[in-house]
């Protein structure tokens, strides 16, 4: 969690952190309250979210008793239970994005003007990550920003595997293009997610849409945590991070928007 001059442009009280964390993940059982890093891998989502000195509140957002005690040990508010109905594997995270700002429209304080949605499983997010997302979704007076990475490999050489076991590619005009000469493109990180209030209160499209902005990450700093494999690799990525051997690196991540509720 590293933390530099960069400053918050407006006053905190305006802001709400929120962390979506359900109870009832399937692939990794207990993943949002897993030791990671020597503490619940939540922990590092809320204690960056506490450190970065932007939000007048850090709230999580769960639909477990267990959870919400782990949260509240590390200094997070939980007000209170998450629905089961919007706890399950068929919702999406954009549903329960709108249902926690609109808690908050009816939570009878003042209504924030900002909000940023921090996955309770994202221990690479920085501070400053935190603050440049901020920055950008004022400086580009956007609607959202939120946090990508760039595909380490040319997206358009991809291939798919057909029925008959054979291998064809997506794209084939792009057979003989040279990798260096091909754009750049890039994926939802999956760590963070800032925002206009009103904006998801309305609903509007956040990803790849004209009103977001991005918040490019480095992608050896980006882990897609969704399985047992990407669970061990997020650790040993974690490690060589934090102990300084990792200057470059693969980016695990992908999609998170649609996949099931964190």
């Amino acid at each position: 969690m590293k933390c530099n001059s960069m400053t918050p442009t407006t006053d905190p009280f305006r802001r709400v952190a929120i962390i979506p964390a359900r109870g009832g993940s399937k692939r990794i059982p207990r993943k949002n309250i897993r030791p990671f890093g020597g503490k619940p891998i939540i922990a590092w989502s809320i204690e960056a979210a506490l450190a970065s000195g932007l939000f007048r509140k850090v709230l999580v957002s769960t639909d477990d008793e267990e959870i919400a005690e782990v949260a509240a040990a590390h200094g997070a508010e939980v007000p209170a239970l998450r629905p089961r109905g919007l706890a399950d594997d068929h919702t999406g995270l954009r549903r329960v994005m709108s249902h926690c700002v609109q808690q908050l429209a009816e939570g009878g304080e003042e209504m924030p003007t900002q909000v940023c949605f921090l996955l309770a499983t994202a221990p690479f997010v920085e501070v400053d990550d935190l603050r440049r997302g901020l920055n950008l979704l004022e400086q580009h007076e956007a609607s959202f920003a939120y946090s990508v990475a760039k595909y380490p490999y040319p997206i358009q050489r991809a291939i798919r595997i057909r029925e008959d076991g054979r291998v064809e590619m997506l794209q084939p005009e792009y057979r003989l293009t040279r990798s260096q000469d091909m754009e750049e493109r890039y994926h939802d990180a999956g760590q963070f997610y800032w925002g206009k209030a009103a904006s998801f209160l309305n609903g509007e499209e956040l990803i790849a849409s004209p009103v977001s902005v991005p918040v490019i990450l480095p992608y050896r700093r980006v882990v897609d945590i969704d399985t047992e494999e990407d669970w061990v690799r997020a650790e040993l990525l974690f490690r060589m991070t934090r102990e300084g051997e990792v200057e470059t690196g693969e980016s695990f991540g992908g999609p998170l928007m649609e996949r099931v509720t964190p």
